[in-house]
């Protein structure tokens, strides 16, 4: 392919086979994801990026999911435990500047975690807004309930990771906090009014100046009644890059997960046809199959035009050099701020 495919691949191997080698070289995805099973050991984490940036033959970005809590791809005893997002959202409860300041610290120390094994990109922070009766899959990875804090320690959690070098991406525009369902498992249907939806909407709009972000594969019955988010001209067109003004480069959640499979008739081909024509910029492929990863790519296109111009963006945010930082002083802090939370170094 001709110059950097639209996609983001997942990998769940400690190694590149040369199969797997070979088809990167052919490929050039813009991106990879690191999954639990690739993240053993430290020293083994950096030879693994630097063989996808020299498989891939550009300077990828690499991500991986490290929000803290139970989504965390960087495991104990090898990486530290982060507390889940609510925490910092409980502490902002109770005193603003002393939740604001942990947020920040938590994510500044998750970015010199990711830097030192060749990790430039967080799929963080989530700024869905839980509501009652949704389904749990979102939970303690949200910062609360209140659009104004979630934006408030969502700003905390981007600034913390751009001052370690790392791109943040919110997620999952827009909005995933009343989803019923798990979209890894079944496709969601929220029918909430579109009014109701607005105060969902309102911390990605806040945010809106992220790097990038991630969209959800729900459909909103008051938005488009047929087609999910992800795979919707009329979302991301009137809302996500209309009313919630995000302009940055915009990434599809998983094709591999069920809610994709039910909405769209065909393979992962179709899926990143969908997407793409919809209006997302990269798509992401999860499984870790070659077989899975062929057949995506026959969907995905070169990223060229605005898309382009926006993974250069983030490319270029990303690739900054951090901030002096005090490790040792940080975590410390970090524990003094979060005294009755969950944190280990």
């Amino acid at each position: 392919m001709n110059g950097k495919a639209a996609c983001a691949l997942g990998i769940r191997q400690t190694a590149l086979d040369p199969e797997l080698g070979a088809f990167l070289r052919d490929v050039r995805p813009w991106a990879f994801i690191l999954f639990a099973e690739a993240c053993k050991s430290r020293d083994q984490v950096r030879a693994l990026t630097a063989q996808l940036r020299e498989a891939a033959r550009h300077d990828a970005m690499i991500f991986v999911d490290q929000e803290g809590g139970r989504v965390a791809r960087l495991k104990a005893p090898e990486w530290p435990l982060f507390p889940a997002p609510l925490a910092y959202g409980r502490v902002f409860e109770a005193d603003e500047e002393r939740g604001m300041e942990g947020c920040f610290l938590g994510h500044r120390l998750i970015a010199h975690e990711l830097r030192d094994i060749g990790v430039d990109g967080d799929f963080a922070p989530v700024l869905d807004r839980p509501v009652s009766g949704a389904d749990p899959i979102i939970g303690d990875r949200a910062f609360g309930a209140d659009p104004d804090r979630i934006s408030e320690l969502g700003a905390a959690a981007l600034a913390g990771l751009a001052a370690g070098g790392v791109a943040g991406c919110i997620k999952h525009l827009p909005g995933h906090g009343r989803a019923e369902a798990d979209s890894h498992l079944a496709l969601p249907r929220v029918t909430a009014s579109r009014a109701a939806l607005e105060l969902d909407f309102a911390p990605f709009a806040a945010l809106a100046e992220a790097p990038s972000a991630m969209t959800a594969h729900i459909v909103y019955e008051a938005l488009d009644p047929v087609r999910p988010a992800t795979c919707s001209p009329l979302v991301i067109e009137d809302v996500i890059r209309g009313e919630i003004g995000f302009h940055g480069l915009l990434m599809s959640d998983d094709l591999d997960m069920k809610a994709l499979a039910e909405a769209v008739e065909g393979g992962l081909r179709e899926r990143a046809e969908t997407a793409l024509r919809a209006g997302c910029d990269v798509v992401l492929q999860c499984s870790g199959s070659l077989e899975d990863m062929i057949e995506t790519v026959k969907g995905v296109c070169p990223l060229d035009g605005q898309a382009l111009v926006r993974a250069r963006a983030v490319e270029s945010f990303a690739k900054r050099a951090p901030l002096e930082f005090d490790v040792e002083a940080g975590w410390a802090r970090l524990r003094e701020l979060l005294a009755k939370q969950t944190v280990q170094a």
